[in-house]
């Protein structure tokens, strides 16, 4: 593993765990050449998933967009990284569940605001005005209305 530090191609590893339902794990290494430490995460590979756009264009799925994204809409809300990256994770995961390797990117969209609902109810109004495009104020304040009466 290369060394994020000063690039050097030998580390140790200094410590292993599982982490999310053992779906993962969590190396400690530290470089052979700098002494310093850093985390690697070991994960399944899946086959890979294709994302159907709106406009019927087919994509490799990056979870990166899903993470990215999630948190630009909570920029600025007392919403952890940690709780950002357990909804990418557990989406992640029922994503590779779904028999067919191909998703809509609506499916990916709504369960992201399905999870922010619960979250953080600006970040929610945030990713959904981005999502679903609002054209005006009216169908900006329908979303909103939506939202207060659940």
């Amino acid at each position: 593993m290369k060394c994020p530090f000063c690039d050097f191609d030998g580390s140790k590893v200094i410590d292993s765990r599982p982490v999310e339902d053992n779906s993962m794990i969590r190396r400690r290494r530290e470089c052979e050449r700098c002494k310093k430490r850093f985390t690697t995460y070991e994960r399944i590979e899946n086959i890979p998933l294709i994302v159907v756009k709106k406009g019927g264009q087919r994509e490799p799925y990056d979870r990166n967009k899903i993470f990215n994204g999630l948190l630009k809409a909570c920029e600025k809300r007392p919403v952890p990284v940690e709780v950002i990256q357990n909804v990418v994770n557990r989406l992640e995961r029922e994503l590779y569940q779904i028999e067919d390797k191909e998703v809509s990117s609506v499916l990916i969209g709504e369960r992201v605001m399905d999870a922010l609902k619960d979250i953080d109810q600006v970040a929610y109004v945030r990713f959904a005005s981005v999502y679903r495009q609002f054209k005006d104020v009216e169908s900006f304040m329908e979303e909103l209305n939506k939202l207060m009466s659940e």
